[in-house]
């Protein structure tokens, strides 16, 4: 019988994977980066298929798109079915690797359109990404109803201590938006208890 490959990216709705597609192989900047984890965010909002987290993974060294993440939890009935654990298991399937470190590469960046939760922070570190840059805060999360879990205090400093470059607060506010639309209109919050 022959083996079953796990795809990843067959979690992803047929507009999301229509997006990515038309973006792949485009390079992006920076704050093109975090505006394309925010319009993920949103549009997830707008096809009613999740909830208001986006998440990209780019090649540093070129700024091309490798994959998207999603928030999707509550279509895929999967708890841990976070923006950042999709595009991270999307990207380490692209690149036909559990890991996103190449020695010697620049390697990938994360983009998400929030801080990392404890489970995705986690995920952050084993993912291999060489670089994290985050929109709207933990803080911004919980304030729209969400539980962030216990992450630690220091966060930014212990992904760093692995290595790991951290940029938080890149268009916050166009991201905080995001999450406030979902819960001021009426959004399911789908915290564990």
């Amino acid at each position: 019988m022959p083996e079953q490959q796990f795809d990843p990216e067959s979690i992803l709705p047929g507009w999301a994977k229509e997006f990515a597609d038309g973006k792949k192989g485009v390079p992006f900047n920076g704050r093109e980066r975090m505006k394309l984890a925010i319009e993920l965010s949103r549009l997830n909002i707008v096809h009613g298929t999740g909830g208001p987290f986006g998440a990209a993974v780019f090649e540093l060294a070129t700024g091309k798109l490798v994959s998207v993440g999603l928030n999707l939890a509550v279509r895929s009935s999967c708890s841990h079915a976070h923006a950042e654990m999709v595009a991270i298991a999307i990207a380490q399937h692209a690149v036909s690797s559990y890991t996103l470190c190449r020695p010697g590469e620049r390697g990938y960046e994360l983009a998400s359109s929030c801080e990392p939760c404890a489970m995705c922070f986690g995920a952050i570190i084993w993912s291999g990404v060489n670089r994290v840059v985050c929109g709207a805060s933990t803080a911004d999360a919980c304030n729209a109803g969400f539980d962030e879990g216990p992450k630690p205090a220091l966060w930014v400093k212990e992904l760093e201590r692995r290595g790991i470059e951290v940029e938080t607060g890149v268009l916050q506010s166009e991201a905080r938006n995001v999450l406030e639309y979902y819960s001021g209109n009426g959004g399911i919050i789908y915290n564990a208890r």
